[in-house]
């Protein structure tokens, strides 16, 4: 059990849910004004994809990154800026019968120093890496990829900006990644690690799997957890429980209760409200930088 914890909001994500919730934000000056939201209703963090505004599909455009940072920094709220990296590493198979050529519709791979263009422009507080490759959520034929070299790379070029890499993990096998990043040097210690769990072909969503997780961590790892859909908003309780920090967001759940869509600030208001009732105290933006020794830019 932690008594002071800090809330990141996962303001949109890249998957297929903007059709699926009219509050799901897709254009620039719609996720950051989620992520404004999130911050008034008492999150410290704002974890920010984009999305293409005619198609509404997850992007990696470094434009569309660039127009979400600058309005938020221009704003009078303040708010840690954490980038996913975690976009580029989408293989989508021909079949299973016939799995080249790939399906290009589908697939997305892009290099190191590419998947990162964005944090080296815009230099966020944190970014994201995802520690493992996995067959992810959509079935088919779709593979998230993040090869150990891949991974060692944006490991050592987001160190040498001076950015805070997130550690995304999946599943126990990517802990094992995670310390070897630690030991090799490519991330400072510590480690600043987020558990995710419900998603479909990882990590289940019940308490021996988390605490599975949680016994295996690095010594001295911050970390924060989440799951997804209905599990989201009592994972709020299980990650203080467990010793970690807080994340909900219209990425991973977009109903506040059964039928009832939500925003990003409701998600945020709702988490507050169990954390205020465990008499968890919540962390501000200003004390998670020096907690996670961040540098603020831009």
């Amino acid at each position: 059990m932690i008594w002071e914890a800090f809330i990141t909001c996962a303001v949109t994500g890249a998957g297929d849910t903007s059709g699926r919730s009219p509050l799901v934000p897709v254009t620039p000056e719609a996720i950051a004004g989620a992520a404004l939201e999130a911050a008034r209703a008492g999150a410290a963090v704002a974890h920010i994809h984009v999305r293409d505004p005619e198609t509404g599909r997850g992007a990696r455009d470094p434009a569309l990154y660039r127009e979400v940072v600058e309005q938020v920094r221009a704003a009078d709220v303040d708010v840690v800026l954490n980038l996913t990296a975690g976009m580029g590493g989408d293989l989508v198979l021909g079949g299973s019968d016939a799995p080249l050529p790939l399906n290009e519709g589908g697939t997305d791979l892009a290099g190191a120093r590419e998947r990162l263009a964005h944090v080296e422009e815009l230099l966020p507080e944190i970014c994201t890496l995802d520690c493992g490759s996995m067959n992810f959520a959509a079935g088919g034929d779709y593979v998230m990829v993040n090869t150990p070299e891949m991974l060692r790379a944006m490991a050592a070029h987001v160190r040498g900006l001076g950015v805070r890499p997130e550690l995304e993990v999946f599943d126990t096998g990517h802990l094992t990644l995670v310390k070897e990043l630690i030991r090799d040097g490519l991330v400072e210690e510590p480690p600043l690690i987020q558990l995710c769990t419900g998603i479909p072909y990882g990590a289940s969503d019940d308490i021996g799997t988390l605490l599975a997780m949680v016994h295996q961590l690095p010594p001295g790892a911050i970390y924060s957890v989440f799951s997804i859909g209905r599990m989201q908003l009592p994972f709020v309780a299980m990650a203080v429980l467990a010793g970690g920090n807080v994340r909900v967001g219209l990425e991973d759940n977009l109903y506040l209760r059964r039928g009832e869509p939500a925003s990003n600030g409701q998600l945020v208001e709702r988490a507050v409200e169990i954390l205020q009732a465990m008499n968890v105290r919540i962390l501000g933006p200003g004390e998670v930088r020096e907690k996670l020794g961040l540098r603020r830019r831009g």
